[in-house]
């Protein structure tokens, strides 16, 4: 006879309900089993600061290419000047008179608008090169900007002073010896009765460029 209390088949009492208690193991998934998070590793401040200041010196570096460009362009346009000048000698209209007891004595008929007509003629010079002056500006696709704006218009208004003295000074009046010579044949000179027609040159150029600037289909104005 088995002992009283012992469970069947000799085991202790309770062991059946212990093994029980066991927990099945979960099954494992398919596929390969995920790993831990890699941590992303700290970028060095050095490689950080690379693309700004690779970024600055891209600037600086238009920023004095524009400078050079605008540099020239506006002593290219001062430089203009002389030809305008020496134009405005050939185009102007300018009266002859003959020196006479008591004064002088226009020869022919001289239009009583001279000196509006000289001044108009200078005018014309001028506009003409503000209109080559800002084309020109335009075209310079590759520096369009501020710098170029800026250097057109002084270049002009440089340009319109310079021709305004080289044309006075290559057509002056006669001279107080030259009208108490009695006889003798003088020619008018050239003189502006109106400096601020000087302004026509840097306006016209300016007008060109900004409507030229108003009708692009681009930000930075093309030049790219």
């Amino acid at each position: 006879m088995s002992p009283a209390g012992a469970a069947p088949g000799g085991g202790q009492p309770g062991a059946r309900g212990s093994l029980g208690a066991v927990s099945t193991p979960a099954p494992v998934p398919d596929g390969p089993i995920p790993g831990p998070a890699a941590v992303p590793a700290t970028v060095p401040a050095t490689v950080v600061g690379r693309p700004a200041r690779s970024l600055a010196g891209q600037v600086l570096a238009e920023v004095r290419g524009d400078l050079r460009a605008a540099t020239a362009w506006g002593c290219l346009l001062a430089l203009c000047g002389l030809p305008a000048g020496l134009l405005w000698v050939w185009l102007a209209p300018r009266a002859r008179f003959e020196v006479v007891e008591g004064g002088a004595v226009p020869l022919g008929r001289p239009s009583p608008e001279l000196l509006v007509a000289v001044d108009s003629v200078l005018v014309l010079v001028l506009a003409g090169l503000g209109l080559l002056a800002g084309g020109g500006a335009w075209a310079m696709r590759r520096r369009r900007g501020v710098a170029v704006l800026a250097a057109t218009g002084l270049g002009t208004g440089v340009a319109g002073l310079l021709a305004w003295q080289l044309g006075e000074l290559l057509a002056p009046g006669p001279t107080a010896a030259e009208l108490s010579d009695v006889g003798a044949r003088v020619t008018s000179g050239l003189h502006l009765s109106s400096p601020p027609a000087l302004a026509v040159g840097p306006f016209a150029a300016l007008a060109v460029y900004v409507v030229a600037a108003l009708f692009s289909a681009h930000d930075d104005l093309g030049r790219r």
